[in-house]
């Protein structure tokens, strides 16, 4: 029988933070040991420290917990496994402190996905990439600890379907993706309302550099010796990023262009989505969804209020998959961008991370 990890959370009190409170607080193989946040927060309750967003009260479990500083000191020590909701603005120097503590760590933050020696998985895509760590422990000279990064939250969710249709047909040469961000993506306090309410931002900074450099590092490889990735070299991706009105899921209208010719049809591509596999799944994870993409059938989906929970936040539901005029195959993708495209992305990465032995 697999044992429960003692799991930490930095960044707590954030939006992130919160999702993953969520997620442990109801999963059999964790166990919240202790919370880290800002000094202001430090030495408070947990209750007391955070305003509380999601949609159901706080655990019973951690709403006394004390808040500690976000340092590899006392209860961090103790952990099997540390997750990162920090804001990028301290990331950076907070997550590097604690990979040179031996500690697991997943972090949700952009500072280190452009890194040579981090991994940046998305758990349903790329989980091969786990096997740089024996470089970067050697790198970093450590013996249990190291550090994985999931992707941006848009990206996470585009970046499914590709992987199903370039294990299938071969190298994608072209992809245009636009998006429809919901304002959750922007954390809280996030978008004032003056400027979502009735209306949709046509930007929304970095999104669309990161989604374009990504999507080729996730759906590249690792050269021979597992040292270093090979980032996809003939595709070419560009994102136009949009916030728009909604409160969680991502919505994203995507067109896509293969080197095989011919190519393939839309029937045949459908086949292929709804049979595409994760390792994840494969190897019995507890969040891995039964169905990693759910296509549907009707004109009008997906819709965010209606399919963002498929999969309990974890498939990603694939709709109007069409012939495109100007490529080959148009369609439109949603994936709940705090669950598979944040916090749920770590849970399902640690998941696998003891499922290959990384994890003791």
């Amino acid at each position: 029988m697999t044992r429960v990890l003692k799991a930490g959370v930095l960044g707590a009190t954030g939006t992130v933070g919160q999702r993953f409170i969520l997620l442990l607080s109801e999963h059999p193989g964790f166990s919240i040991h202790t919370l880290g946040a800002s000094p202001r927060s430090a030495g408070k309750p947990y209750n007391k420290a955070t305003k509380w967003k999601m949609s159901q009260p706080i655990p019973a479990s951690v709403r006394d917990m004390v808040v500690q500083t976000c340092e590899p000191l006392k209860e961090f020590l103790e952990c099997d496994v540390v997750f990162s909701g920090l804001d990028a603005d301290v990331a950076g120097d907070i997550e590097m402190a604690f990979l040179k503590a031996d500690l697991a760590l997943f972090s949700n933050a952009k500072n280190y996905r452009t890194n040579e020696d981090v991994p940046l998985i998305v758990p349903l895509v790329n989980s091969s990439h786990f096997d740089l760590l024996a470089h970067q422990r050697n790198k970093h000279q450590l013996k249990k600890g190291f550090l994985v990064t999931n992707a941006n939250c848009s990206t996470s969710g585009l970046v499914v379907p590709l992987k199903a249709l370039q294990d299938a047909f071969g190298p994608l040469s072209k992809i245009i993706v636009t998006t429809m961000q919901a304002v959750s993506g922007a954390g809280y306090p996030g978008v004032p309302s003056l400027d979502i309410l009735d209306n949709v931002v046509p930007y929304i900074g970095g999104e669309e550099p990161k989604m374009e450099w990504e999507t080729l590092k996730i759906l590249g490889g690792l050269n021979q010796d597992a040292t270093a990735f090979d980032l996809l070299k003939t595709t070419k991706v560009s994102a136009t990023c949009n916030r728009v009105p909604v409160l969680d899921g991502h919505t994203e209208c995507v067109s896509i262009e293969f080197e095989r010719r011919p190519a393939p049809s839309v029937e045949e591509v459908i086949q292929v989505l709804e049979n595409y596999r994760s390792e994840a799944q494969e190897l019995g994870c507890h969040s891995a969804p039964d169905q990693a993409i759910i296509v549907s059938r009707e004109d009008d989906r997906p819709q965010p209020r209606l399919d963002r929970e498929n999969g309990k936040g974890y498939s990603v539901t694939v709709g109007r998959v069409r012939p495109c005029n100007v490529f080959d195959i148009k369609f439109t993708l949603l994936a709940h961008n705090t669950i598979l495209g944040a916090a749920g992305s770590g849970v399902l990465l640690a998941e696998l991370a003891q499922k290959k032995g990384l994890i003791a």
